[in-house]
């Protein structure tokens, strides 16, 4: 099976290229950047530090569409949402690593899936998506009674906040108590804001260095806290969690699926 990398000389596309690139069973068809990206013409291979690959980096074309089987997008909501509207004529399943999107970039997403079968998730890790089933059953199992916070901490140069990954973590507590996130997530504290008010869902951002991404989910109840934490070593496991998605996903009818689709912990 070929694969599509989209945004391919960016942080995550480069690490999809290396787990690519050691993977015996999977092929790069086509790596793709944004029109004037200084990468476009560059190998493929030397982008990632291993001598010529044979596939250069490349702008977006239909004909780009007929070098693969999946596409793999991490790049950002303008450039995710281009992709699929230029995708219309000859739709390929997708896996959607981008974060940030609005509620009219989703429509289009949403709208795609009707004929294409698409992975969408914040978050690809294995680890991660096993850590959102662990929160749902904490939730059900400690209710209300516990406050619960997300704290999560990235890289400098990360342009969303909160991270699609600690929106996600709220957005299962929140379902779990049945409620939404937008009724119940509190996302700043300023000023004199008073006491904590009951079934609020904290969520607060750090942004500092190089930190690839940890996240935290503390359950704070009368005399004792829980807490829940994945941190990210490196890019390599999000990659890997990529790869095991669109080796899933093309065997899907059309809809939208999340890694918990792909993973079997629904």
């Amino acid at each position: 099976m070929k694969i599509i990398v989209s945004g391919a000389a960016g942080r995550m596309g480069r690490a999809i290229l290396e787990s690519l690139y050691e993977n015996d069973e999977l092929e790069l068809g086509a790596a793709l950047e944004k029109k004037g990206h200084p990468a476009i013409h560059k190998d493929a291979g030397d982008l990632i530090g291993i001598g010529p690959w044979g596939v250069a980096i490349s702008e977006f074309t239909k004909k780009s569409l007929q070098s693969g089987d999946v596409i793999i997008d991490f790049t950002y909501p303008q450039g995710t949402v281009q992709l699929i509207q230029d995708t219309k004529s000859k739709v390929k399943p997708m896996v959607i690593g981008t974060t940030g999107f609005t509620k009219d970039h989703l429509k289009i997403v949403e709208s795609a899936v009707k004929k294409v079968p698409i992975v969408l998730s914040p978050n690809m890790s294995v680890g991660v998506n096993v850590m959102f089933k662990l929160i749902a059953e904490a939730t059900a199992a400690l209710g209300e009674a516990y406050d619960a916070e997300i704290m999560e901490i990235h890289h400098r140069l990360k342009k969303d906040a909160p991270s699609g990954t600690a929106i996600r973590m709220g957005e299962v507590v929140a379902a779990t108590r049945g409620t939404t996130l937008q009724q119940s997530g509190r996302f700043t504290r300023q000023g004199n804001i008073g006491a904590r008010e009951a079934g609020e869902i904290g969520l607060q951002s750090l942004r500092a260095g190089d930190v690839v991404g940890e996240h935290t989910m503390t359950f704070a109840g009368p005399g004792e806290r829980i807490e829940l934490t994945h941190r990210a070593h490196n890019r390599n496991n999000f990659a890997r969690g990529a790869l095991m998605a669109a080796e899933w996903v093309v065997d899907q009818p059309p809809g939208l699926y999340d890694m918990m689709d792909v993973l079997n912990l629904k």
